[in-house]
This record gives C-alpha cells, structure tokens and sequence, in this order.
C-alpha cells in the first residue's frame, strides 16, 4: 500500500509539473518523446549484468532542458548459501524483479556542440524509487530480505546521444552508472 501511495503522488506531481511546463516554455524539438529501450543493467551487488526493458516520456521543461517520467523493469536470479541445525547447509536461488520508477532530467548540448539537425546529445540524472520483488526457493526457511543495505532510493547519472532517422523516429544510446540502453525514440 505504502508504495502504491508513493508511486500515486509521485505520477501526480510529474503531471503537475508537465502542465505547468506546457504553459510556460514553447515547443522545441527535444520533447514529446515517447523513448523505448533495451539494454543492460548492473544492478549493485547483484555482482553480474542483466538485461532491461526500459520506457520514459520527455517534455520540455525549460530550453535545453526536459523531463522524463520512466519506468525501467529487470529481473536476475541469484543464489545464497544458507542452512541450520534443521536444514542442510546449501546454496538457495532466489529471483528478484525491479521496478525503479521515478524522473530523469536531461540538458541537452546540441547548440554548443554545434551537432547538425540530426544529432541530440545530453547529459542526465535520474531519481526515483526502486520497487523489488522476491520469490524464493522450496525449502529455503531463512532470511528473506535480499537489500543488502540498499535502501529503495534509485539514483542514476547518464550521458547519450540520438540519431534522427526522421522528424517523427530516432534511434537512441544511453549510457549510465546504472542501467544502459539502446531504443527508439518516437517524436510525438
């Protein structure tokens, strides 16, 4: 419930926000982009790469610079070596699902970089939040918080770039501390 609550007012804002943009900043070709992505993810101590599904949508908040609302979803299975009196001492899998939601925020370089028209390049900072979800193996009675110290704060820190293919379509890179990937953009 409590996460519900968080992700319902956090939407909110991210609409209030957009609303407010709109009425203020003028249309420049950075926004309305709806960016879908696959790519890799390294995901702290989890201690190897996995695949991601990753999905924002950009608006101008400001010239240069825009907001993101995004949605990011991997999985990864682990073991861990566990046992008691009671029960064999082993390795356990568990498989683990994320879902980190939040904002990225984007400043966009091209008027000093002098790229051409079909070339964006930006540096970016995401926050949000990092929703898990573990399920564990038959016969594991142990422990079953597998945070590791990590709170449910999601930070990221990006730089990438955009190749128009036309003004409706782009193909994207976006390289991060945390979770890369390589998509389509669709310009709205």
């Amino acid at each position: 419930m409590k996460t519900i609550t968080f992700a319902s007012l956090f939407l909110l804002m991210i609409v209030g926000i957009r609303v407010s943009a709109q009425e203020t900043v003028s249309a420049e070709k950075f926004g309305k982009t709806l960016n879908l992505g696959l790519g890799i993810g390294y995901y702290g101590y989890v201690g190897h790469s996995m695949p991601v599904l990753h999905a924002d949508f950009e608006f101008d908040v400001a010239k240069n610079f825009t907001l993101a609302p995004f949605i990011t979803v991997f999985s990864y299975r682990n073991d861990y070596y566990w046992g008691n009196k009671n029960y064999p001492d082993r390795y356990y899998y568990y498989r683990q699902t994320v879902i980190p939601i939040g904002v990225k925020g984007s400043y966009y370089f091209d008027e000093l970089l002098k790229a051409g028209p079909k070339w964006d390049f930006y540096l970016a900072a995401s926050l949000g939040i990092a929703i898990r979800k573990t399920t564990w193996e038959n016969g594991y009675y142990g422990e079953t918080a597998v945070q590791h110290g990590s709170s449910g704060l999601y930070l990221d820190g990006h730089i990438g770039a955009e190749y128009h293919l036309s003004k409706k379509a782009g193909l994207f890179l976006d390289l991060s501390t945390g979770i890369s990937t390589f998509g389509l953009a669709v310009h709205l």
